[in-house]
């Protein structure tokens, strides 16, 4: 009969091991340890969860082996002072599907059913026009959604209102912030990063320079990151809407204000137009992936066929002996009109004179990201 372990947790793990095989499992986030041979599986689980706990949690005195998380987090500081981590989770190939997947920790949001007097009920086109004809290709599917009505306007102005909840919002990558005016009403924003529950917010031109509070651009300081910017005033925010983006404020002259946009397009707007400082929170979206076709299909994208292994009568780059190429100077969409790359902005355009800067040209292999 063998003997069984009675010790504590931190006695099961003995010692990391250094061998030639922990040393290559070790670049994929595994870690090799010498446990006692007394104990059961049980205990080892039990003794790795002891290992890998937050450090708010008691533990005895003796000293852990340091074994680090699967996922790391990227902290940044809150206008107040607190840490407002977001990560990323992996996880272990137990599928194909997990294997690559990588999603947010969702540690922002606090709500889980949204507002009920901020939804609405939306029809899903499905890339359909008023005819049922076919606009659109690739669309259909997907979970059922309520839209939920966003204040792009902030022009409750001088009524402060407290953040309540931050929820998820199924028709954008950045998060909702649920704010509760002291007069009664209720009204969802887009959530800029560091945003905390209990925090007051307001809008209007004496507002003090924080971040989630609105203001015209006039009364934003030069050099401050802005988001949810007005084109046109009173219309509501159009520019800097998605998760992590932001504008900055670069100078001011007369009756306008110019921005460097994500884009790194530097174009003037009016001073009077409302701005929210800070950027859009959720950031870490950008590093996520699906990890599998179904997971696109949840979103309502259909699948895409690539033109060069269709037929001729098909597509245009259909066609040809094996791997052929696409026989023209440029790739084309399936009614022969040139694709990537193409400048659909018209040359005469009014705005054109409130661009001060063009933004910057990217080749066709880079296109795609914000860095590239």
């Amino acid at each position: 009969m063998t003997e069984r372990f009675n010790g504590r947790l931190a006695d099961v793990i003995r010692r990391p091991l250094i061998t030639e095989k922990a040393t290559s499992a070790l670049e994929q986030n595994q870690y090799t340890f010498e446990v006692d041979h007394r104990a059961a599986k049980p205990d080892i689980k039990a003794a790795v969860e002891w290992v890998v706990s937050p450090a708010s949690e008691p533990r005895s005195k003796k000293p852990s082996c340091g074994l680090p998380k699967a996922t790391r987090s990227n902290s940044s500081l809150s206008p107040e002072g607190s840490e407002n981590i977001m990560a990323i989770r992996t996880f272990r190939p137990y599928t194909p599907g997990t294997r690559t997947r990588v999603v947010t920790d969702f540690n922002e949001v606090t709500g889980r059913k949204p507002e009920r007097s901020l939804v609405v009920a939306k029809h899903r086109r499905k890339g359909r026009n008023n005819r049922g004809v076919i606009t659109c290709r690739h669309r259909g599917g997907g979970h059922k959604r309520l839209y939920r009505i966003v204040d792009f306007r902030r022009n409750k102005h001088g009524i402060p209102a407290k953040v309540a909840a931050i929820h998820y919002d199924p028709h954008r990558n950045a998060h909702l912030a649920l704010l509760f005016y002291t007069d009664g009403e209720k009204r969802y924003i887009l959530a800029p990063a560091g945003i905390a529950i209990g925090q007051q917010l307001i809008s209007g031109p004496e507002s003090p320079i924080e971040t989630g509070n609105a203001l015209p651009l006039s009364a934003i300081p030069l050099g401050s990151s802005v988001h949810n910017v007005e084109l046109y005033a009173g219309r509501g925010g159009q520019m800097a809407r998605t998760a992590g983006s932001s504008a900055q404020v670069m100078a001011k002259e007369g009756d306008y204000v110019a921005l460097k946009l994500p884009s790194t397009e530097v174009r003037l707007v009016r001073h009077e137009c409302y701005a929210t400082l800070g950027e859009v929170g959720n950031s870490e979206v950008r590093n996520t992936s699906l990890g599998k076709a179904g997971r696109r299909r949840w979103l309502g994208r259909r699948p895409q066929v690539r033109g060069s292994v269709m037929n001729p009568c098909d597509h245009p780059h259909g066609g040809g002996e094996g791997r052929a190429p696409i026989g023209r100077s440029g790739p084309v969409t399936p009614w022969g009109k040139p694709a990537l790359g193409l400048k659909t902005r018209k040359r005469n355009k009014p705005s054109n004179r409130f661009v001060l800067r063009k933004r910057r040209r990217t080749s066709k292999r880079s296109r795609g990201g914000r860095d590239s």
